[in-house]
């Protein structure tokens, strides 16, 4: 297939924008360590230095030449006894300018009418645009995502991770210069990183004294506990090198290419920056500084290789790299500035910063995020590297109320502007020619006649005159009304309709579930979604009760008292009624009351355990088709339906089965009744969530086909009991009731020509290749959707995707809301590794995995995801990576954080179950991963634990969270953890009483009640403060976290531990030292 043609000379001119690289200045002078502080070290660096002004040849394959611009002459190693003359590295090193994808918009100009500008005047003033560049050239982001070196500064306390320059096994190779993020920068071949060099003197983080490492190889600890700190520790000498080995230092820093951000100024003992992406395992206290080799029987050690971790868990986690050093550098890097989004391939900040966005022409990342923000220009290259290529993108995510929601736009009755030959809608790629008469599609290279409605003229860049008037064209995001070419049998919906269907059988009665229900329904009606606040909620309600049969209710405004109505004959369902049962709350507010106050008198006394549940979703679906209706079902269930109807069940449980092939069997549905269901649900645009409160097994893997098949969601109450679950159970029900969704939904993924989407993943259905189905699509549902090359792409154009949802609003609109997204490709894998998105590739491989337990026993899923991951890491070290000894263990920067997560994910209990996961729990957990974003999922795998003794009441900061440890715990101390599930307050044994007074109002350790649900509501400002640190990380997430309180050495602290994920789990998970260990093994066999 021959190359996509060329846009024409008239393309939209692209200027450059800038990018704030934050972080403190270096307060010194110095850029190559501390001076010689004797004569022997003088000697040593004047009998190592080289003179000349040319750069010696580069030695193996990972150096490359630095970035030159076609107008300057090649740059030239200065001499290596100027080495210490160099202007110390700055946090934001000087840079060829970046290319905006869209040049800023008019500061004095209110693009939209009547409109909130889609700009926030608050944020920080942003830099000065550079000059423009030429037209042809697309924006490429340089890799803000992570910094390409380390600095070697030291952070404070030995929790931290030692990142600086590490000893070089290849002493006479001169450092190369620092990598760049154009593409065309790098000659064929690994990209520019180098081995890692060593200065003498750099000072270790030191452990506490109980706690000394179990690898101390240096000189034997003071009496206190402590390495001693007079000097370096002895290091051997390299060969041909004596003294400090950083005198051949390569080409200055002005000679070099775009900017790298480091993480913070390094310390006046400390050397340069590492000239790469590259991250080995630090260094144990103690200890010379070097790699540690994390082999299981790999080659003796090295000089400056002096640590081994061993499988037999005496290593201290400390020597690993650090989740929440990641997290809290990304915060201070990337929290402080809006993000931009007008520059293609730029990778967001983490789901754990909080930023605003600033959309301009890009959709913001709480819509899409990307596994790659690079992209292999070829298959050949993505199937080396075997990093997946995917977006998880969640159409109608919830926005701060600092950002603007997409803009409605309403182009008449023709519609929106399309692409005559792929139907992209019109959207800031699409470049006009031919003085705006026509346009050129940037999916397909189509061109198309403009109408005459839409004409307007180019300015002098080749821009519309109105590209700033029209988010269209200058946004990432935004919406169309739909004409009724866009309607199912060419005319516009009616209203949607909720309906509840409450389970009245013995148990749903006695465990007070039903009493629960009515009451608040009367309260929530009040509060259906609604797009205005100030206009009363267009969606009708209707209500049925079950056990063996149905009863409908008619609640006609015109009625003194409800009418119920019975239907005994479940095997062929109907609706008895029409006219009554989907009624406006507000004309039946009486006769509703009334209803929900008799439901629980009625079947007080009833002795009927048996339940039916396909014909319940049968009722709502008829009565939506009766209605000619798009809607949603609340199911309030409790109990297997094992009563004689369509969708019966048995009681499959089987946990022999667990860990064998036919495991997979017990995630299958046991009937193909509900799928038939689901699909017909769908076609009607019947979205059911299903509330399950069982106290035996109810086989959530076949009730949950329906839901997990029409957008819907599952909330499942185990025993559940009023007093101490009645909270969590309401604020989920009345979140559900409230928050945003659309309606008989259809999504599809456009690309432009080289890739196409492949597969998808998440709660919805699919009759065709390319269309999804969504019977609901509410603001918690994501999409993820993987691609694969049909064809090369171009790294001067990039890769485009437009995702279209075409849905009816809360208020019986049809919409259409558009979100694009452009991102780089490369042609070196270098590039492909230094903008990927390690939480987004997490969220993908549990999808994924979870996916693939339907078909394969669940160990096979484990080790195809083990070799997965090493495949993708041992491509990273065999094409990227500098020369190092095998023992070494060499990370991607922006990767570094993939094996503790993987493992966590792998040792999860879906993929790894403990003996008491209960069957219904690992399907509950399997459908609820399937849709959760990147944000949930972070959390779910990796728990947050934040140290509550080091609270300030006086900040509204949270403490800095500490690692899922249980060695990180004190005694005294007090910790909160969450999962986006549950939230456990762990209370040490030893923990001050005036911290526990403050907390639950007693001093005694002894007399604190884990039963509590609640925190006491006591006056001091250490419990308001706690209060409401609790509602805020409720706040966060998408279901109504229960609070735990879990006494150290109590029978829930089992549970809790479980959450501790860096640990050894009792279900045989391995803990992270042991998983990295395995993880380097393998890497290492595949590498030979």
């Amino acid at each position: 297939m021959g190359a996509p043609p060329q846009r024409p000379p008239v393309s939209q001119t692209y200027t450059p924008g800038a990018v704030n690289l934050p972080g403190p200045q270096p307060p010194y002078g110095q850029q190559f360590g501390a001076p010689p502080v004797s004569m022997q070290q003088m000697t040593n660096q004047m009998a190592s230095m080289q003179v000349g002004s040319t750069a010696p040849s580069p030695a193996g394959p990972s150096y490359a030449h630095p970035f030159v611009s076609q107008a300057a002459a090649p740059p030239t190693f200065p001499p290596a006894s100027t080495a210490h003359s160099q202007p110390p590295p700055t946090e934001a090193v000087a840079q060829a300018p970046l290319q905006s994808y869209y040049r800023t918009m008019p500061p004095a100009q209110q693009p939209f009418p009547n409109a909130v500008p889609p700009f926030s005047s608050t944020g920080p003033t942003q830099p000065q645009a550079p000059p423009p560049v030429s037209p042809q050239s697309f924006p490429q982001a340089p890799p803000v995502s992570q910094p390409p070196f380390s600095t070697a500064q030291v952070p404070p306390g030995p929790t931290q991770l030692y990142r600086g320059p590490l000893p070089s096994t290849q002493p006479s190779f001169p450092r190369p210069p620092l990598p760049t993020s154009q593409p065309s920068a790098f000659p064929a071949g690994p990209p520019p990183t180098s081995t890692p060099s060593q200065l003498p003197g750099v000072m270790q983080p030191q452990l506490p004294v109980s706690q000394p490492s179990p690898y101390h190889s240096g000189p034997p600890p003071t009496s206190t506990g402590f390495p001693p700190q007079v000097g370096p520790p002895p290091r051997p000498p390299l060969a041909g090198m004596q003294g400090p080995p950083m005198a051949s230092q390569g080409p200055s820093m002005a000679s070099q290419g775009p900017p790298m951000t480091s993480q913070g100024p390094p310390m006046a003992s400390q050397g340069p920056p590492m000239a790469q992406a590259n991250h080995i395992l630090p260094t144990q206290p103690g200890m010379p500084p070097g790699p540690i080799n994390t082999s299981l029987s790999g080659p003796p050690p090295q000089p400056g290789m002096q640590g081994y971790p061993q499988q037999n868990g005496e290593h201290q986690c400390r020597c690993l790299f650090s989740q929440i050093q990641v997290i809290e550098d990304d915060k201070a890097n990337k929290g402080s500035e809006p993000f931009t989004t007008g520059v293609r391939g730029q990778a967001p900040p983490l789901v754990t910063t909080k930023f605003q966005v600033k959309d301009q022409g890009n959709a913001s990342p709480r819509y899409i995020r990307c596994t790659a923000y690079n992209i292999p220009c070829n298959s050949d290259m993505a199937k080396q590297s075997q990093v997946p290529l995917a977006a998880v993108i969640n159409p109608l995510a919830p926005l701060p109320l600092v950002e603007t929601p997409p803009y409605l736009l309403d182009h008449g009755e023709s519609g929106p502007i399309r692409c005559n030959r792929c139907k992209a809608y019109m959207c800031p790629y699409m470049q006009f020619i031919e003085g705006g008469r026509r346009f050129q599609c940037g999916f397909c290279s189509c061109v198309t006649e403009v109408p005459p409605h839409y004409f307007q003229h180019l300015d002098h860049t080749g821009k519309r005159v109105d590209c700033y008037d029209r988010p269209e064209l200058s946004m990432g995001s935004y919406e169309f009304t739909a004409t009724v070419d866009y309607c199912k049998n060419n005319k516009f919906p009616q209203p949607p309709a909720f309906i509840f269907l409450i389970d009245v059988s013995y148990n749903a009665v006695k465990n007070g579930m039903v009493g629960i229900v009515c009451q608040e329904l009367k309260t929530l009606l009040d509060y259906l979604p609604r797009e205005n606040p100030d206009v009363e909620s267009n969606i009708r309600v209707g209500f049925v009760t079950y056990n063996k049969v149905l009863h409908f209710y008619n609640v006609k405004a015109s009625l003194a008292q409800p009418q119920m109505m019975v239907v005994s004959d479940v095997a062929d369902m109907f609706v008895p009624l029409l006219d009554g049962f989907l009624v406006s709350v507000s004309e039946s507010r009486v006769v509703i009351e009334s209803l929900l106050d008799q439901i629980p008198e009625m079947f007080a006394d009833t002795r009927e355990t048996e339940t039916v549940f396909g014909p319940v979703i049968q009722a709502g679906l008829e009565a939506l088709k009766a209605a000619d209706c798009a809607g949603k079902l609340f199911v309030f269930h409790s109990s297997l339906p094992i009563a004689e109807a369509p969708g019966k069940l048995k009681n499959r449980e089987d946990k022999k089965l667990v860990g064998s092939d036919k495991e997979k069997s017990l995630f299958q549905p046991q009937v193909s009744f509900y799928n038939t269901l689901a699909k017909e649900c769908v076609a009607q645009g019947c979205c059911v969530d299903l509330f399950l409160f069982p106290n035996q097994y109810v086989d959530v893997a076949t009730l949950g086909v329906v839901p997990i098949s029409t957008g819907g969601s599952i909330y499942k109450y185990t025993y559940f009991q009023a007093p101490s679950d009645q909270e969590r159970f309401l604020n989920d029900l009345r979140r559900d009731v409230q928050k945003q969704m659309g309606f008989d939904a259809v999504m599809r993924v456009r690309t432009s020509t080289g890739i196409r989407a492949t597969d998808f993943f998440g709660s919805f259905y699919m009759s065709n290749t390319t269309d999804v189905e969504l019977a609901g699509l509410d603001c918690d549902k994501t999409v993820t959707v993987e691609f694969r090359h049909d064809d090369k792409l171009s790294e001067e154009t990039g890769a485009l995707m437009q995702c279209a949802v075409l849905y009816t609003s809360c208020s019986g609109q049809r919409r259409l809301r558009i979100h694009n997204m452009a991102v780089n490709c490369c042609s070196q894998l270098a590039d492909l590794y230094r903008n990927c998105e390690t939480d987004t590739i997490i969220n993908f491989f549990a999808k994924y995995a979870y996916r693939s337990v339907l078909s394969s026993p669940t160990k096979n899923v484990r080790d195809s995801l083990m070799n997965q991951c090493a495949q993708i890491l041992a491509c990273y070290r065999k094409n990227c990576a500098s020369p190092s000894s095998a023992g070494q263990l060499i990370l991607p920067e922006c990767m570094k954080l993939l094996p503790v997560y993987l493992n966590c994910m792998l040792k999860s209990d879906v993929l790894q179950p403990g003996a008491d996961v209960s069957l219904d729990d690992r399907a509950y957990l399997r459908q609820l991963v399937s849709t959760m974003d990147v944000a949930e999922s972070h959390v779910f795998f990796y728990p947050r634990l934040l140290p509550l003794q080091k609270l300030d009441v006086e900040s509204m900061t949270l403490p800095v969270s500490v690692r899922d440890s249980e060695e990180r715990l004190s005694r005294g101390g007090v910790y909160l953890l969450e999962n986006g599930l549950n939230i456990f307050l762990w209370v040490g044994v030893n923990a001050q009483q005036e911290l526990l007074q403050n907390i639950f109002g007693t001093p005694a350790f002894s007399q604190i009640d884990p039963s509590m649900t609640s925190l006491p509501a006591l006056d001091n400002p250490f419990s308001k403060r706690l209060r409401e640190i609790i509602e805020s990380v409720r706040a966060q997430r998408s279901r109504y976290m229960k609070l735990m309180v879990v006494k150290q050495e109590d029978k829930l602290e089992l549970i809790f531990k479980h959450f501790l994920v860096e640990d050894k789990s009792n279900n045989g998970g391995a803990s992270y030292v042991d998983f990295l260990c395995h993880m380097h093994k393998e890497i290492r066999q595949l590498l030979s």
